[in-house]
């Protein structure tokens, strides 16, 4: 544990809550790709399988209990709770071409051929890919609103904080995952325009 890892958990739960709170107060989740949601639910199961195997730390449990918990709460609350708010049509991103290239990467590079080695990769490929849905669905309406901009903003903030983290590690402790930190790189890539339209033109973004 460093100051980096832990402020990403932080803005990564900061992020999650957001949004919950978004969707829970306006009864509605117009603006929030589903798509996205369910490839985050996907990331967190597949990752976080080791609950079952091992115990690190009642902090790791806690956190994976969370974000497991939160990431369902959430499509659930896109596709059944407030469904009828759900703007469907403009969530279109076919995430087929995400996952099988995905699913297809892992099981050829990877730290070790096993089941739960394999499932902890196809997460860390799928994570750093997991938001293109939520832009493309941006990009098409052209708009998103002051809470969805901010909720992105913390998410990327979790993915450029790890990026000082996996530094931290390596001098530190000579740690180096180079599967971790290719997938960190390209999430925080695709963040990158993002930033630079939170930071010039404000929250409210029309795209």
């Amino acid at each position: 544990m460093n100051i980096f890892r832990l402020t990403g958990d932080l803005s990564h739960l900061a992020a999650i809550i957001i949004l919950l709170l978004k969707i829970w107060k306006s009864r509605s989740c117009a603006g929030i790709s589903g798509k996205s949601q369910i490839l985050f639910a996907l990331v967190f199961t597949t990752r976080y399988l080791d609950l079952f195997t091992s115990f690190i730390s009642l902090y790791n449990t806690s956190m994976k209990v969370i974000y497991i918990g939160c990431a369902y709460a959430t499509v659930y609350l896109i596709y059944a709770k407030f469904r009828a708010t759900y703007d469907g049509n403009h969530d279109s991103f076919r995430v087929e071409f995400l996952v099988v290239p995905v699913g297809g990467l892992s099981v050829l590079i990877n730290h070790d051929f096993s089941p739960l080695e394999i499932l902890w990769t196809f997460s860390i490929y799928l994570e750093s890919v997991a938001i293109l849905p939520q832009l493309f669905m941006i990009s098409k309406t052209g708009e998103a609103e002051t809470i969805t901009t901010h909720y992105l903003f913390c998410l990327g903030l979790y993915r450029a904080l790890y990026l000082f983290n996996w530094i931290w590690r390596f001098y530190f402790e000579g740690f180096f995952d180079m599967i971790a930190i290719v997938a960190g790189v390209v999430q925080t890539v695709l963040y990158c325009d993002f930033f630079y339209l939170y930071v010039t033109k404000g929250s409210s973004l029309s795209l």
